[in-house]
């Protein structure tokens, strides 16, 4: 009804209506901008027996975080504050609170650029209780550090683009050689568990008993290529031609008019055979 105000159901709660403020760091991109643009940020923390990666009482979580912003200009930002650890942006925050694998510059795809959330850690408690207290404004783009923007942004951005052979090689060495480690810890972690029963008592059946293959000799290895090879020119230019698929094509004609004539002079010599001679 107009007028009348209802409260909460019997057994429901009272709703909390007491807004969350977080604390807000204003920063400019430079001395010329007159607008500025917010950071909120907050302590990081987590729920009561779950690890994180990051370190609790020493971790920042830092919000709408603009692209211009780098991991470099945070940590030089929020450095008053304390010694800076280590600095990660990312485009969500972390919900599973577990440490991730270091991605890769080459293979892994870059962000879409964006605003994004941030973890600063700080090598001392008394870092983040400095950055909560922060007061702005804060440049982002200084004449000692300054950030590009614009076309030469453009050109910076195209120029890392082009991998450095060098390093390229490096980070597919340390990949392969992770990953071959990891493949011999889960073959001999298998070794151990083949034919040991589990605790309801079944066996896992695995590939690794049946007998292996033995490897193709040379020998085997040209007898295949040479049955292949052969194949291939069974099939080579068949009906290429225009000329060629007009013979082939009287070939099965002629072939045709003969299996008919035949058939002809075997239903006449049927015929003959079942003629009526009374005498």
């Amino acid at each position: 009804m107009d007028g009348q105000t209802h409260g909460p159901r019997k057994g429901q709660p009272e709703p909390d209506s007491t807004p969350i403020f977080l604390p807000a760091i204003p920063i400019k991109f430079s001395e010329k901008q007159q607008a500025s643009h917010h950071l909120y940020v907050r302590e990081h923390r987590v729920r009561g027996g779950i690890k994180s990666s990051w370190p609790q009482k020493r971790t920042l979580f830092v919000l709408n975080v603009p692209p211009y912003c780098t991991e470099e200009c945070l940590s030089r930002l929020l450095s008053p504050c304390g010694a800076v650890q280590s600095v990660q942006l990312q485009e969500k925050p972390d919900l599973a609170e577990s440490p991730q694998e270091p991605k890769s510059k080459f293979f892994d795809p870059k962000p879409v650029p964006g605003f994004r959330v941030a973890y600063v850690a700080f090598q001392k408690p008394g870092g983040l209780a400095a950055a909560l207290a922060l007061k702005g404004p804060l440049l982002v783009s200084t004449e000692s550090h300054p950030v590009k923007s614009g076309v030469h942004k453009w050109i910076r951005d195209y120029t890392d683009s082009v991998p450095d052979p060098e390093a390229l090689r490096v980070d597919v060495d340390t990949f392969m050689e992770t990953y071959d480690k990891k493949m011999a810890e889960e073959e001999a972690k298998a070794k151990e568990e083949e034919g040991v029963p589990d605790e309801e008592g079944w066996v896992k059946v695995t590939r690794r008993g049946r007998r292996p293959v033995l490897p193709r000799t040379e020998a085997a290895s040209l007898r295949v290529l040479e049955r292949e090879k052969q194949k291939r020119a069974r099939k080579e230019l068949l009906n290429f031609y225009a000329w060629q698929h007009r013979e082939t094509k009287m070939e099965h004609l002629a072939q045709l008019r003969k299996k008919f004539e035949e058939d002809k002079q075997r239903i006449e010599l049927m015929r003959a055979q079942r003629k009526f001679r009374p005498y």
